[in-house]
């Protein structure tokens, strides 16, 4: 644990240098992206899409360690392949979409140590992603966080009312003439994108939490869906701010102040709901 260090001299520390900056920006940017599309998951009762998405790219991640590529570039479209086949299972067959999430979970999971066994000399590189390492980010990983976060901010004019809209009655979103198949698809690229790249800032093991705390927090607080997914996006970055200042003044694990933070606010914010 680090000693005699104020608050100030912490903010200073991650103001100042470059490392930290990219790490505040990145988490920063993918933070509000979690928060963005976690109001879907939890609304849709997808929690477990996120964990199956995180596990599917522990499958990609391994890939791109053992063919001695850059594992983002394999996990992303690795993890967007395996959204499209949940989606698809869930569409063309009469097995339900948890039933789909579970299969790929387990073949991706599985695939996944079969490549990293067959690695030689990566295994720090696998820790990285399966624990999160926001401090290694790197000038590339916010590039790509920041053409994320541009692509989400194009969904806002169009695509988000069509998402709300089939959350809440997705028959008759349907009925009206939403393609919602499409517009699923796409919700569930844009999630699974986001996830591979968050995978820097919270690992593999914590990313489902990352995406479904903050949003659980703001369905306790919020009256109307655009205010529950605004406050998801605030708690989100705040909770990132918080937990990267503590991982800094208590040398500990970043990913996981951030999501201890995450819980820690909702349990606030749950007991402020139920006394009120």
């Amino acid at each position: 644990m680090r000693t005699g260090y104020s608050v100030e001299v912490i903010m200073v520390d991650v103001l100042t240098q470059p490392f930290m900056l990219r790490a505040l920006a990145a988490g920063l940017l993918l933070s509000a992206l979690a928060g963005y599309y976690g109001v879907f998951v939890v609304q849709r009762r997808l929690s477990f899409l996120g964990a199956g998405l995180g596990h599917a790219a522990f499958g990609g991640i391994a890939l791109g360690l053992f063919l001695g590529i850059q594992p983002l570039w394999i996990a992303i479209p690795f993890t967007l392949l395996v959204g499209v086949g949940i989606a698809w299972i869930r569409d063309n067959t009469r097995l339900a979409a948890d039933t789909a999430i579970g299969i790929f979970f387990s073949v991706s999971v599985a695939l996944g140590i079969l490549f990293l066994s067959l690695s030689t000399g990566r295994n720090a590189d696998a820790f990285s992603y399966l624990f999160g390492s926001l401090l290694s980010v790197t000038a590339a990983d916010l590039g790509i966080s920041a053409l994320l976060v541009g692509a989400g901010l194009l969904t806002l004019p169009r695509l988000w009312g069509d998402w709300a809209y089939a959350t809440f009655d997705e028959e008759a979103a349907r009925v009206s003439g939403t393609p919602t198949r499409h517009r699923d698809l796409l919700l569930i690229t844009m999630l699974a994108a986001t996830i591979v790249v968050s995978l820097k800032v919270v690992g593999i093991l914590l990313v489902a939490a990352w995406i479904v705390v903050p949003a659980a927090s703001a369905r306790l607080l919020a009256h109307t869906f655009g205010g529950m997914t605004r406050l998801s996006v605030a708690l989100a970055m705040a909770s990132t701010v918080i937990g990267l200042v503590l991982s800094v003044a208590l040398d500990a694990p970043t990913g996981a102040m951030i999501v201890l933070v995450q819980a820690v606010l909702f349990v606030v914010i749950m007991l402020l709901a139920r006394s009120s």
